[in-house]
């Protein structure tokens, strides 16, 4: 592994080194093993997720070493750097017309894909629902069991290399519609409504207290996550700005696999 690190640390600060035998072999390396799982963009330390970000330049410097192709799949035609995932049936991975996913994304025993796309880097563990249309961005990391509902959107990041990217723990609930970027950490087993969309600048208000808590960049584990506004004062006059309000925790009761309306009956909000 230090080896494949010094070939990539090397290629980034330098180029004319993707032209070497040996460095092209290390960064094709590098994408097989995210492919297969035996690498991650991030991984957890503790309570800590932590960005590699030699990896993250290895799948930048795919792109420069690997030729435009023309990919045929039955009457569809692609033209890309990159080839598409392939072997589903081995690896235990549903996959619903017209699901993509692209090679160097890694996809564990039992994930399902409804008509969806996963980029290069992504890693989506073992029985994650990724629903119709729903999007999961280079390098973005999903959890188990994880059930993106329809249209979801999570973001990828590839620069800043430095930059961390998105994070959805085990057992999380995303609704319809909502939207995770910009490296937000959501904990395991939280519960996002239809419509929330967290972004680096969102604010996050635990209102489920007698005084309200703010959050940044993350939402705790096990909360129950809903869209709200707050009011913001321009030059031109006061507005209501978007935001995400925790209402509260998941109940001990509620089944992991429990729907968004269940998770939110809870709360008497329907949303």
């Amino acid at each position: 592994m230090d080896d494949l690190k010094k070939h990539i640390e090397a290629a980034w600060n330098d180029r004319q080194m993707l032209a070497l035998p040996e460095t092209r072999d290390a960064i094709l390396r590098v994408i097989e093993m995210l492919d297969q799982g035996k690498l991650r963009v991030a991984t957890r330390d503790g309570e800590r997720w932590i960005t590699h970000e030699w990896i993250k330049k290895a799948v930048i410097l795919y792109f420069p070493v690997c030729k435009m192709e023309v990919i045929e799949v039955g009457p569809f035609q692609f033209h890309d750097k990159i080839p598409l995932k392939h072997n589903y049936p081995e690896h235990g991975v549903r996959v619903v017309p017209h699901a993509i996913a692209r090679y160097g994304a890694y996809l564990a025993s039992g994930v399902v894909l409804m008509p969806s796309y996963v980029n290069i880097g992504a890693y989506i563990d073992a029985g994650t629902m990724v629903d119709t249309w729903a999007t999961v961005g280079s390098c973005a990391q999903i959890g188990k069991n994880v059930h993106l509902s329809g249209s979801v959107g999570i973001g990828g990041v590839l620069e800043p290399v430095q930059a961390a990217p998105v994070v959805i723990e085990d057992n999380c609930f995303l609704g319809s519609r909502s939207i995770v970027v910009e490296g937000i950490h959501i904990g395991r087993e939280a519960v996002l409504g239809a419509n929330v969309v967290i972004t680096g600048s969102t604010r996050i208000f635990d209102v489920s207290g007698s005084h309200k808590v703010e959050y940044r960049g993350h939402v705790p584990p096990r909360s129950v996550v809903i869209p709200g506004t707050y009011p913001k004062k321009f030059p031109a006059g006061e507005y209501q700005v978007p935001c995400a309000l925790i209402i509260g925790q998941r109940k001990a009761s509620t089944d992991l696999k429990t729907s968004l309306n269940q998770a939110l009956r809870d709360f008497d909000v329907a949303v």
